[in-house]
């Protein structure tokens, strides 16, 4: 993979991701905000004042995931975003670590 075709993938993650949240914002009242900033996210899991940050990683062309339970690395195999560690999907791993981290359970598999 190239540095433009890694830019591309995590740029459409990171909008899947934004999109995902403003929805269960809207139509959950889910108490979990996000910024964005130079590509790095923050997801705030404002019921439990925590966050898990997702930071692209252009120099590997990775995706890393930092949380209570750890530091995870993802890596683009078969069209999907894998994390070395647990062999979770980037959706699995968002799902177990936003649910740890708040009072509500969170399935980000339709990213």
């Amino acid at each position: 993979m190239n540095d433009a075709h890694y830019r591309e993938l995590t740029e459409a993650l990171y909008n899947r991701i934004e999109e995902f949240i403003d929805d269960l914002i809207e139509n959950e009242d889910a108490a979990l905000d996000y910024e964005n900033n130079s590509g790095v996210m923050t997801i705030l899991c404002e019921d439990t004042d925590t966050q898990v940050i997702i930071s692209r990683q252009q120099a590997s062309h990775e995706v890393w995931v930092a949380a209570k339970s750890g530091g995870f690395h993802c890596k683009y195999i078969s069209d999907e975003w894998i994390c070395t560690k647990t062999n979770e999907s980037l959706n699995q791993l968002l799902s177990r670590t936003c649910s740890e981290q708040s009072s509500s359970a969170f399935d980000f598999s339709q990213l």
